[in-house]
């Protein structure tokens, strides 16, 4: 199972470009599958998603915590990806999940002022398995 402090280099730089959007793959209680755009973040920890609460995402994640994040290069549209699956756990509620979002809108150019008030959760992805498709550097 890969640790996010043994992605490779290449991995790590692929993950961590600015402005990469992430889609993840969630199951709903029925075993429905469901897709979501987020924003994500990439440390040692492993990866932070981040939502309003009340969302589907954030309940399936709390029902089943098993969770595929894609990222895409968008430069060469479907060429180039990186598909980590993991298992989330609630990492923030409350004021911390608030900065969460607010440190996230600052790496991808949003105003963080507008998360103010709002209730929101953070998750953090631990990676089980890693696929990558096609060559990043």
């Amino acid at each position: 199972m890969p640790d996010p402090t043994t992605f490779s280099p290449a991995v790590r730089r692929f993950l961590t470009a600015p402005l990469r959007f992430a889609v993840i793959a969630t199951s709903g209680a029925d075993g429905t599958p469901h897709q979501a755009v987020v924003w994500y973040a990439l440390d040692d920890e492993g990866i932070l998603i981040n939502s309003l609460v009340g969302r589907r995402w954030p309940a399936d994640l709390q029902l089943d915590p098993r969770v595929a994040l894609t990222v895409v290069d968008p430069d060469i549209e479907a060429e180039r990806y990186v598909t980590v699956q993991a298992e989330a756990a609630v990492a923030a509620t409350g004021d911390r999940a608030v900065r969460d979002i607010q440190d996230l809108a600052r790496r991808y150019g949003g105003d963080p002022r507008r998360f103010e008030g709002l209730e929101r959760i953070s998750f953090r992805l631990a990676p089980r398995s890693l696929t990558v498709h096609g060559e990043i550097d």
